[in-house]
């Protein structure tokens, strides 16, 4: 599925492994001083008229960065202050020869935040990607003058107390307003606390060549492009695919509903739903053909089957993922789907065990239940849990959240851009259930499907946003109608 990915993201170790091929080449590539050049360039289309710049420089090579991005800007006549949070014996050989030019053209370092600091702008070059400890004492201090500084920060690399591959935050981190990184994009800026902290993310390749070896990468609405042809004039319904939707016990029939109606409005061309309880027709909605629950399990002809909307946990629904999963067609696991599988050592080895795709769309609190696992442990490691997931079942998955994580069986992982808190609300995760099957059912593979359903769907979130003014009370129910729009403009892009 890498070609439907344009953007590589790294974890840690990878670009450790990048940087130390780059640096093998003779000559070796001075990466500290592109890195430290981008970001210079950049603070300084950030300064708006602006002329006082701190530059806080740490202990390691993001300090070594920093005393670059100091140089230049003092070299283009901004007045610059170098607050150096480090010990100049312990700088590595780059960071030290940073240092060094950085003094040769008069530059000076402080230790400790000046007292009468207004500056026009804050670059946070204190903690890398290296970081695994709590950001704590007078480190943590220099955090919270930053983000308390009332001025833009440029953070370089990470936000300093970020972790760079699980995007969590170490202690305390800084809120940049825009971070540059280096090499590649860090998985850390994009998932769990990483929007929250990065801001807007510029990358600069440092001219390090980025092999197509690599396994992660970032979604983008090329995937949406790809996923679907233009329809045919001479077509009908059963060219479309047949849908099943299976949850809907009593007092949950909505769940089960709201995935019905997402795949119906984008394009099933039939969709049937069955409820555990005691529903006939959906009288908002009466194209949904809703019947028996057992009887939507065993209909021949399906294309694509989804459950566990508001499926509950009962007896009756534990012989309906049983049933599901036996069948010989694409099945997507969600919600209660998933947690009787999490408590069923039979169904679990069945599901891993299936000839026919898989999907699982878990949350955090899900995927805790199906790795035996804590939801704090999944979350501070978003991409291993997904592809832990991902291998362990044998399906693709999406680990839901901000910056969901999809991973495929084989060890690719894609991070997902779009979306917004607008999300967090009843019913969301319904719908996405509703547009993955959809999609699957239409002739798109179910890896493409899980993968154009995720990005559709927050892409669909953004456009009500944005039309909203903003997220608070975004509804189920309008993502679906929104994710219809964006797709039909998707396959049928505007001359």
């Amino acid at each position: 599925m890498a070609e439907h990915a344009l953007n590589p993201v790294c974890r840690t170790a990878e670009i450790r492994a990048l940087e130390a091929a780059a640096q093998a080449r003779r000559p070796a590539p001075p990466l500290m001083e592109r890195a430290g050049l981008a970001a210079a360039e950049l603070a300084r289309s950030m300064l708006a008229g602006g002329q006082r710049v701190l530059v806080v420089a740490g202990p390691g090579n993001n300090g070594g960065d920093g005393f670059v991005v100091a140089r230049h800007l003092k070299s283009w006549w901004y007045d610059v202050t170098v607050l150096f949070a480090g010990r100049e014996e312990k700088l590595a050989a780059d960071a030290t020869e940073a240092l060094a030019r950085w003094r040769s053209v008069g530059g000076k370092t402080t230790d400790r935040w000046p007292k009468d600091a207004r500056p026009d702008l804050v670059v946070d070059g204190l903690f890398g990607i290296g970081l695994e400890r709590p950001v704590e004492g007078a480190p943590a201090e220099l955090v919270l003058c930053m983000n308390g500084s009332g001025a833009p920060v440029l953070a370089l690399d990470v936000p300093s107390g970020l972790h760079a591959d699980s995007g969590r935050v170490l202690g305390v981190a800084v809120a940049a307003t825009r971070t540059a990184t280096f090499i590649a994009l860090k998985a850390g800026l994009l998932t769990l606390d990483g929007p929250d902290h990065a801001g807007e993310v510029h990358v600069f390749d440092l001219g390090v060549e980025i092999p197509d070896t690599l396994r992660g990468h970032l979604l983008d609405s090329s995937v949406l492009r790809s996923a679907l042809p233009p329809r045919k004039a001479n077509s009908h319904k059963g060219s479309y695919g047949n849908v099943g939707i299976v949850g809907g016990a009593e007092g949950m029939v909505g769940a089960a509903v709201l995935a019905g109606r997402a795949a119906l409005k984008l394009g099933a061309g039939r969709t049937y739903v069955g409820c555990l309880g005691n529903v006939t027709v959906d009288a908002t909605q009466p194209e949904l053909m809703l019947r028996p629950a057992t009887e939507v399990i065993a209909l021949d002809g399906l294309s694509a089957l989804g459950v566990g909307p508001g499926l509950g946990q009962s007896g009756a629904a534990r012989a309906l993922v049983a049933a599901a999963i036996a069948r010989d067609v694409p099945v997507l696991l969600d919600a209660d789907g998933l947690n009787l599988v999490a408590n069923d050592a039979a169904l679990t080895t069945a599901v891993a065990q299936r000839s026919a795709d898989t999907l699982l769309t878990p949350h955090p609190a899900e995927a805790a239940r199906l790795l035996g696992l804590t939801t704090a442990q999944i979350q501070h490691d978003r991409v291993g849990s997904a592809l832990q997931l991902a291998k362990r079942f044998h399906a693709t998955v999406v680990l839901k959240g901000a910056g969901s994580v999809c991973a495929l069986p084989d060890g690719q992982w894609f991070i997902n851009p779009t979306g917004n808190p607008g999300l967090a609300s009843a019913g969301m995760g319904d719908v996405l259930a509703g547009i993955v099957v959809a999609l699957a059912a239409q002739g798109c593979s179910p890896v493409t499907a899980l993968l154009a359903g995720v990005h559709l769907h927050g892409l669909a979130g953004d456009r009500l946003r944005d039309a909203m003014g903003g997220p608070i009370g975004m509804t189920a129910s309008e993502v679906t109608d929104a994710a219809r729009t964006v797709l039909n403009e998707a396959i049928y892009p505007a001359d």
